[in-house]
C-alpha cells in the first residue's frame, strides 16, 4: 500500500514539474473524448434527463398532495357532521373520499382519505370495502395506524372473521405498545379469539393484560374474562 502511494505521487510531482508529461497526459484525455464524444453525450443527456425528471416529479406530486388537500376539507366536514354519503361519495362540487383516495393515490392526503372512508364505511355497514380501505392506510403515527389496525379488526369481526380480527387487535396492541390503548386492543382479542372457540388464545391476551399492565383500567375486566375462558377450555377438552 504504501509503494502504490509513493508511486502515484511520483507520478502527480512528474506532472505538475514536466510540462511534456502533462501535455502528453491532456492530448490522450483529449483523444479519448474525440473518440467517445457520442458516447459521453448520451450519458450526460441521459443524467440530465433523470435530474429533471426527478424535479418535475416532485413538483407534480406537491400539486397533486395540494389539490388533494383541498378536496379533502370539505369531505371531512361532511364526515364529522355524519353525511356519511357526502363525505364518502362527494356532492357533485367537491371530490368525495372515494374518488379522493382513487385519484390522488400516493400522496398524503389520498393516504388519509383511506383512513376516514374505511371508518366511514365501517359506519355504514360496509364491512368487507371497509377493511379494503383500512388496508390501504399506512402512517407514522403510532396512535392513528394502531387504530387503523383495530378498526380493521372490527370489520372483520363483523364479517365472521373472528381469528382474523383477533389478529388485526394483537397488531393493534403490539404496535408501538403503551399502557393506555394497548390493554383495549388486547382486551378485543381475547373476545375476538373467544369468537373463534380458540380460548387458550384468548386466555393468553387476559394474562398480558393482567401481568404487562397492571395498571391498566382493564385488568379487573381481563381477570374475570380469564377465568371464564379458561373454563371454557375445560370444557372443550
Amino acid at each position: 500500500m504504501a509503494k502504490e502511494t509513493v508511486k502515484k505521487h511520483n507520478e502527480f510531482e512528474e506532472l505538475v514539474e514536466n510540462p511534456d508529461v502533462l501535455a502528453d497526459r491532456l492530448s490522450q484525455s483529449e483523444d479519448f473524448v474525440k473518440k467517445n464524444k457520442s458516447k459521453l453525450l448520451g450519458v450526460f443527456a441521459l443524467i440530465a434527463a433523470i435530474v429533471v425528471g426527478g424535479f418535475l416529479y416532485y413538483n407534480y406530486r406537491s400539486t397533486q398532495n395540494q389539490e388533494a388537500q383541498q378536496a379533502m376539507f370539505q369531505a371531512v366536514y361532511y364526515f364529522e357532521a355524519d353525511s356519511l354519503n357526502k363525505a364518502l361519495n362527494g356532492d357533485g362540487q367537491y371530490e368525495g373520499l372515494l374518488q379522493i383516495a382513487d385519484e390522488y393515490s400516493g400522496t398524503d392526503a389520498g393516504n388519509l382519505a383511506h383512513f376516514y372512508a374505511g371508518v366511514a364505511l365501517l359506519k355504514q355497514g360496509q364491512f368487507a370495502e371497509a377493511a379494503e380501505h383500512l388496508r390501504e392506510f399506512e402512517s407514522d403515527d403510532y396512535l392513528l395506524q394502531a387504530r387503523a389496525y383495530s378498526l380493521t379488526g372490527d370489520a372483520l369481526l363483523e364479517q365472521g372473521q373472528n381469528a382474523e380480527a383477533a389478529e388485526m387487535y394483537v397488531k393493534a396492541a403490539n404496535y408501538n405498545e403503551n399502557q393506555f390503548f394497548s390493554p383495549q386492543y388486547l382486551m378485543k382479542a381475547g373476545i375476538a379469539y373467544e369468537a373463534a372457540n380458540n380460548f387458550s388464545s384468548a386466555t393468553e391476551m387476559y394474562d398480558r393484560i393482567i401481568n404487562d399492565f397492571a395498571a391498566s383500567a382493564e385488568v379487573a375486566e381481563a381477570k374475570k374474562y380469564k377465568a371464564r375462558a379458561e373454563l371454557l377450555a375445560g370444557g372443550n377438552q
